[in-house]
C-alpha cells in the first residue's frame, strides 16, 4: 500500500521512509524495483538490500522527501552520478545545469580563440580506386577470421581489430565495402565508430591507428604563421593584425600518413617573400611554397632513404634528421638537397646557424649550415666533432646557450648534455680557445634513469630523466653574463611531469605532445603536462620549480590530441608587445587558443607562487586515471616505461619517454554497447592480440 513503511540497507546503513517517498517520481530505480521489474536483495532482518555509497543515499533521500538538495561534503558530479543510476530526474537536471553554469563554452579569461576545423581535401580518384580494390582475402586476413588476430607491426591497432571482429559476418560487410558509397565524416565525439567506418580506416591504409580523418596531430608555429598537421593533410593559418587567424592554405590529399611537419613564415628573399612548409611521410619530404593570399606551388619531393625523425628548419634550410644517422639538408637559395651519414643521432639542438647532434657513440658534432652553399661541390656538411664524453655514454639530450656579446669578449658557447646513464654535465667554449675546444664545467649525477631532456638557461639548469618525467633543476650563477664556479649551481627544486603514454601511439605523438620546457625567458619557461593521452584538459607549470600556473580545459570537451606553445609578433599598435599562446589541437580538428602571458601575469600577481606543487593532486589524478587501464602498461617495474628489456631497445634509444603506457578503456556504457555487457580485454603481445 502506498502508506507502507520500506526498510532500506544501503551500502550497511539502514534507512526507512514510506513507499509513496520512494515512487513518486515515475520510472526510477524504486519504481522498478518495487514493482517486481527488477529483482531485489534482503539482509538477514528483511530490510531490502541497496549496495550503493550511503552518505550520497542519505541527500537523495532527502530530495525525495522534501525536493531539496543540501550538498554538504557531496561533490556534484558523485552526486549526479548516483542521481542518475536511481533515476531520480528531477535531480538530475538540476546538477546537470549546475555544472553547466561552472563550465562555459566560452571558456575562461586565458581562453583566446577558436578556429573551426578546415573542409579536408577530396582523395584523388587512384586513392579511392586503391582504397576500393582490397580483396576479401585481405580483409577477412585484417579481421582476424574466427580467432585471434595476427599482428605484424604497423599493420592495424587492437582497437580495430576488436571493433571489426564483434561487427557484422564477413560476408555483409564486403557489401558494404564493394558498393563504394560515400559515407560523410562523423563527428569526433561519437563513442562508437560505425562497422563501415572502422572497415574503411583499416582497407585506406593499414599502417595507421587513425579513426578520425579530422583529428589534429601536430601543430607548429613561426612567427604569425600557423601549421596544423591532419591525418592526410596540411593546413596553415594566419594571423592578421586586425582580422585574427584565417585559414591561408590547405595543401593536397596525401595518401601516406603525415608524420613530420615544419615551417618557416621569415621571408628571406624579398623578391619571393612566400613561406616554406614541410612534411614528411616515412622517408619522403614533400615541400612548398605559399603566400601570403594562399596560393601555393610544390617545390619538390626529397627522400632520406630512412624514417625522418625530426623536421625543421634552420634559417632558409630544411633538415631532417633519422636516428639511424642520416642528415638531409635542403637550401632554398640554392634548391639543392644533400644527404650525408653520420653516427646514429640520439638527440640534437640548434644555436644561430649551427646544428649540434648528440649521438650514440658518446660524441657530440656540430654542423655549420651558413658553409652549406659553398660546400656544394665536395658535397660536405663539414661534420665536425665538438666534445666526446669522459665515459662515452651516449649522449641522449642537447641544450645549447649563446651568451650575449660584451665589450669584454664575444659569445661564449655553453652547451648542457645528459646521457644513457643519467649524468648531467656543462660544457663551455670560450671564443678565444676555438682550436682547443670546449672545457668540461660541471657534472650532476643525481639522475639514476637515461636523460631524455636538459635546457640551459640564463637562470636554470633543467634536467628531466625517463622515471616518471622526474625533473631536477638548479640555480646557476652568472658572472658577467657568463657562467661561474663561485659558487657555482645551487639545487633548486625536484618533481615529476607524470604524462602517461598510449600503447599504440602513433608515430608522431612523442613530438606532438612533448612536455617542453617551452620559452626562452626564464620566468616564462614552462611545462606542459597531458597525464593520460586521451584528455581534454593540461596542466601548465613552471619548469624553474614545477608550480602550477594554470589548468587548460578544452571549450568543446573534445580531446587534446596535440599542442605547442608558440610566441606571436606583437601588433602595430604603440605600447604592444609580443604575447605568448598555448595552441591545442582536438579530436574534432579545431585549434583553441589560450593566452600563456595572461596567465603568467596572473599568477605573479596573485599569492599561488607559494604552492609547493602545481601537478594534478591526488583527487584529479585519480580521475584522470579513471579513464586509462594501467593493467595494460609494458613496464614490468613502475619507474624505467617502457622497459628497454622488453621492448629489446637500448636506452639510449628511449626517445622522448613519458612515462608508463596505458591503454584507454571506454566508459561504461561504451563498454556495454559494444559487448553487450560482459566486459572483455584484451592483451596485445608483439604478434598477436588475446582475447580473455
Amino acid at each position: 500500500m502506498p502508506g507502507d513503511v520500506i526498510h532500506l540497507n544501503v551500502g550497511g546503513k539502514r534507512f526507512s521512509t514510506s513507499r509513496h517517498t520512494l515512487i513518486w517520481i515515475p520510472d526510477s530505480f524504486f519504481t522498478s524495483m518495487l514493482s517486481g521489474r527488477i529483482s531485489s536483495q534482503m539482509d538477514e532482518t528483511g530490510a531490502i538490500f541497496i549496495d550503493r555509497d550511503p552518505v550520497i543515499f542519505s541527500v537523495i533521500l532527502n530530495f525525495m522527501r522534501t525536493k531539496e538538495v543540501d550538498f554538504g561534503n557531496v561533490d556534484i558530479s558523485a552526486l549526479r552520478h548516483e542521481a542518475e543510476f536511481f533515476g531520480i530526474t528531477p535531480l538530475v537536471s538540476r546538477l546537470t545545469l549546475c555544472e553547466d553554469l561552472e563550465h562555459a563554452s566560452c571558456g575562461d579569461v586565458l581562453f583566446h580563440g577558436y578556429l573551426n576545423p578546415p573542409e579536408p581535401p577530396l582523395p584523388p580518384p587512384s586513392a579511392e580506386k586503391k582504397r576500393h580494390s582490397t580483396s576479401v582475402v585481405d580483409l577477412v586476413g585484417a579481421t582476424g577470421g574466427q580467432g585471434a588476430c595476427a599482428r605484424s607491426p604497423g599493420s592495424i591497432s587492437r582497437h580495430d581489430a576488436e571493433s571489426a571482429r564483434s561487427s557484422r559476418p564477413v560476408s555483409e560487410m564486403c557489401v558494404t565495402v564493394q558498393s563504394g558509397e560515400h559515407r560523410p565524416v562523423r563527428p569526433a565525439s561519437e563513442a562508437l565508430l560505425c562497422h563501415s567506418t572502422v572497415l574503411d580506416k583499416m582497407l585506406i591504409h593499414h599502417s595507421t591507428c587513425h579513426d578520425e580523418p579530422l583529428k589534429v596531430t601536430m601543430v607548429r608555429g613561426h612567427h604569425n604563421w600557423l601549421c596544423v598537421a591532419y591525418p592526410h593533410f596540411v593546413c596553415c593559418f594566419r594571423m592578421k593584425d586586425t582580422a585574427g587567424w584565417q585559414l591561408r592554405w590547405t595543401s593536397p590529399y596525401m595518401e601516406d600518413v603525415v608524420e613530420r611537419v615544419a615551417i618557416n613564415a621569415k621571408v628571406l628573399n624579398p623578391e619571393n617573400p612566400n613561406k616554406m612548409v614541410a612534411a614528411a611521410m616515412g622517408n619522403m619530404i614533400q615541400l612548398w611554397s605559399v603566400a601570403d593570399d594562399g596560393t601555393s606551388r610544390e617545390i619538390g619531393k626529397f627522400s632520406l632513404n630512412v624514417s625522418v625523425d625530426s623536421l625543421f628548419f634552420i634559417g632558409s634550410q630544411l633538415v631532417a634528421l633519422s636516428q639511424t644517422g642520416k642528415v638531409g639538408v635542403w637550401h632554398a637559395m640554392s634548391q639543392h638537397w644533400q644527404i650525408q651519414d653520420v653516427v646514429p643521432v640520439s638527440s640534437y639542438d640548434t644555436a644561430g646557424s649551427f646544428l649540434l647532434l648528440g649521438c650514440e657513440n658518446g660524441s657530440i658534432y656540430y654542423i655549420d649550415m651558413q658553409k652549406f652553399p659553398l660546400r656544394m661541390k665536395d658535397n660536405d656538411l663539414l661534420v665536425t666533432e665538438l666534445y666526446k664524453d669522459p665515459s662515452g655514454d651516449v649522449v641522449t639530450a642537447l641544450s645549447v646557450y649563446l651568451t650575449p656579446k660584451t665589450s669584454i669578449s664575444g659569445n661564449w658557447i655553453e652547451i648542457a648534455y645528459g646521457t644513457s646513464s643519467g649524468t648531467v654535465r656543462v660544457i663551455v667554449q670560450h671564443p678565444e680557445t676555438v682550436g682547443s675546444g670546449p672545457q668540461l664545467f660541471q657534472t650532476f649525477t643525481v639522475h639514476r634513469s637515461p636523460v631524455i631532456k636538459v635546457m640551459l638557461s640564463e637562470k636554470h639548469l633543467v634536467s628531466v630523466c625517463s622515471e616518471y618525467n622526474h625533473v631536477r633543476t638548479w640555480s646557476v650563477t652568472r658572472f658577467r653574463g657568463m657562467i661561474s664556479t663561485q659558487p657555482g649551481s645551487t639545487p633548486l627544486a625536484s618533481f615529476k611531469i607524470v604524462s602517461l603514454e598510449d600503447v599504440d601511439p602513433i608515430v608522431s605523438y612523442s613530438a606532438s605532445n612533448d612536455i617542453g620546457p617551452y620559452g626562452e625567458q626564464d620566468d616564462q619557461q614552462v611545462f606542459i603536462q597531458k597525464v593520460v593521452p586521451e584528455t581534454n584538459q593540461l596542466f601548465i607549470r613552471l619548469s624553474s620549480n614545477g608550480q602550477r600556473v594554470c589548468v587548460i580545459k578544452s571549450v568543446d570537451s573534445f580531446n587534446v590530441s596535440a599542442f605547442c606553445v608558440h610566441e606571436c609578433e606583437g601588433s602595430n599598435r604603440m605600447g604592444s608587445r609580443p604575447r605568448r599562446y598555448l595552441f591545442t589541437g582536438h579530436s574534432n580538428g579545431a585549434i583553441q587558443m589560450w593566452d600563456l602571458t595572461t596567465a603568467l601575469d596572473k599568477m605573479v600577481k596573485s599569492d599561488q607562487g607559494t604552492v609547493k606543487d602545481g601537478g594534478p593532486t591526488a583527487k584529479e589524478l585519480v580521475k584522470l586515471l579513471e579513464q586509462c587501464d594501467l593493467s595494460s602498461s609494458r613496464s614490468p617495474t613502475p619507474y624505467v616505461s617502457p622497459a628497454p628489456s622488453v621492448c629489446n631497445i637500448a636506452p639510449s634509444q628511449l626517445g622522448p619517454t613519458t612515462g608508463p603506457w596505458v591503454k584507454q578503456s571506454e566508459t561504461d556504457t561504451e563498454r556495454e554497447g559494444a559487448t553487450g555487457g560482459d566486459y572483455m580485454e584484451t592483451v596485445e603481445t608483439d604478434t598477436q592480440i588475446t582475447r580473455i
